[in-house]
């Protein structure tokens, strides 16, 4: 497993595939995608999973963190948001925080993150915002 930047047009597919599969392809492709920092987890030199990190003076958001179908359940996202949390330590950040799917807080919640409490619904799914205080 290899762990490095990419840019940003290589995260729409896998967004598209794993997030909104249901929605238009243009629906994951963000304008403030060029402002942010992307990275991507390699297997065997494929591509099979995602984040994209934004950043203020204090807090990284992080967003769209997704993993293809078939390498779910083996770390993989694990490793990635450890990446992206030591990253934001080393730069100084002193909040991290994601709109995390409900349905997934608990994966959040292993990694220190909290619920704020704050919920919103975006395309028929519903949200809440996860963070944790470094």
């Amino acid at each position: 497993m290899i762990i490095r930047a990419i840019e940003p047009s290589e995260t729409w597919q896998i967004r598209h595939e794993v997030m909104w599969p249901d929605q238009p392809f243009e629906f994951v492709q963000l304008k403030e995608d060029d402002f942010g920092l992307h990275f991507g987890v390699f297997e065997d030199e494929k591509l099979v999973s995602i984040v994209s990190c934004f950043f203020t003076e204090e807090e990284m958001q992080f967003r769209k963190l997704a993993t293809l179908e078939a390498y779910q359940e083996k770390g993989i996202a694990s490793e990635l948001l450890q990446y992206i949390l030591n990253l934001a330590e080393e730069k100084k950040m002193k909040r991290v925080w994601c709109n995390a799917r409900s349905n997934k807080k608990s994966f959040y919640e292993k990694f220190g993150m909290k619920d704020t409490q704050q919920t919103f619904v975006k395309a028929e799914q519903e949200f809440t915002i996860m963070e944790i205080l470094l």
